[in-house]
């Protein structure tokens, strides 16, 4: 049996016991800026314009004990405690047009806060949408196209149904076949977490096949779950009536673009906006690149969905947005929330900037 190596994050039973990807020493060192109020006294150095917030799921708690992506996820409730917060912290919150307006002028007396969500989930139209809706808050919602569409494959769901529902599973990985063991809490976080960071380096054509195998070998309907979790085109369409609501492109088919040829990862991105384009009859001006890490784009990426007319790009890189053209349109932060922390002293000290590297100007900016 292959052991897959142990991680930082997290494998123990229940939500609580789960550590987060913040870390414990770096929680503390949060709490103490918060505490001390050293967050305070620094926010006019590293806050910069405003933030970009980044979410993906917004549903209720669950139960069941292996819930590998629950990071990814937040409660409406906890929505709208942020976005009381955000008020109460007196943030502008904007829409991405005027975000990108705001990283080029002069700052503003109060700092913004944009709202995104990636993936196109249904539970954003079912859970954020009423939250956000009540507050008057704008949004963007980045999808790709694949998924309305009802071609596209939500692997990372998948993956979580067969290793919850088996006690022991096999694949090929690098042409080996290789077994893992499955059968307690432990042995499932780490084997999701070994396999999910394996696919993502895989380009699409192998990452399909690797998906397909094991949802043929243990009977888990991958266009099902897919179908289930995709906004469709006709609630994009009412989505997008909305003025508060800007629908951004994120590829056609999610790929990770850094796996793909300079030609294939260029058509992704300029068909997943004339697909949008001509599905919803307006302008899509936003772009997210898939994934977002640093390891998933390259500057060639930025450079592509400026020349595919995108107004702005943005990243899963942490951090804040300058002011003054300071911060890439084509390259921009966000902070990122994980889903398993509902500390708002943690996410206000997050919002001041305080925790993150100084920001790297933009090619061709003089400071």
């Amino acid at each position: 049996m292959v052991i897959p190596v142990r991680l930082d994050r997290a494998a123990a039973v229940g939500d609580e016991t789960l550590v987060s990807e913040i870390g414990i020493l770096r929680r503390a060192r949060m709490e103490l800026a918060y505490f001390s109020g050293y967050f305070r006294l620094k926010q006019r150095q590293t806050g910069g314009a405003g933030v970009i917030l980044r979410f993906e799921r917004v549903r209720p708690r669950r139960t069941e004990p292996f819930q590998p992506n629950r990071w990814r996820e937040i409660t409406p409730q906890f929505l709208d405690r942020v976005i009381r917060a955000l008020k109460r912290w007196r943030f502008d919150l904007v829409s991405m047009d005027e975000a990108c307006r705001r990283a080029v002028t002069l700052p503003q007396p109060n700092r913004f806060a944009c709202v995104t969500f990636d993936g196109g989930c249904k539970d954003v139209i079912a859970s954020a949408y009423p939250v956000l809706s009540k507050h008057g808050v704008p949004f963007t919602v980045y999808l790709p196209t694949a998924f309305p569409d009802g071609l596209g494959e939500a692997w990372w769901l998948a993956l979580e149904d067969l290793i919850a529902q088996e006690d022991r599973i096999s694949l090929v990985v690098d042409r080996r076949e290789r077994r893992f063991g499955t059968g307690t809490a432990s042995d499932k976080y780490q084997t999701y977490e070994f396999l999910s960071n394996w696919m993502r380096t895989l380009p699409p054509q192998d990452l399909t096949f690797a998906i397909n195998d094991l949802c043929t070998r243990y009977s888990v309907d991958l266009a099902a779950l897919s179908r289930d979790m995709a906004i469709e085109w006709e609630d994009l369409v009412k989505l997008a009536a909305d003025p508060l609501v800007a629908i951004g492109s994120a590829t056609v088919n999610y790929p990770v673009l850094s796996n793909l040829r300079a030609v294939d990862a260029q058509r992704e991105i300029a068909m997943g906006k004339a697909v949008m384009q001509t599905a919803l009859h307006r302008e899509v001006r936003h772009f997210a690149y898939p994934i977002g890490d640093p390891n998933s784009w390259r500057r060639e990426h930025a450079m592509m969905a400026q020349e595919a007319g995108f107004a702005s790009a943005v990243s899963a890189v942490p951090g804040v947005v300058e002011t003054r053209g300071y911060t890439d349109l084509h390259a921009l932060p966000r902070v990122a929330w994980d889903g398993r922390q509902r500390s708002l002293r943690l996410m206000r000290v997050m919002l001041s900037g305080v925790m993150f590297a100084p920001v790297k100007l933009a090619r061709g900016v003089r400071p």
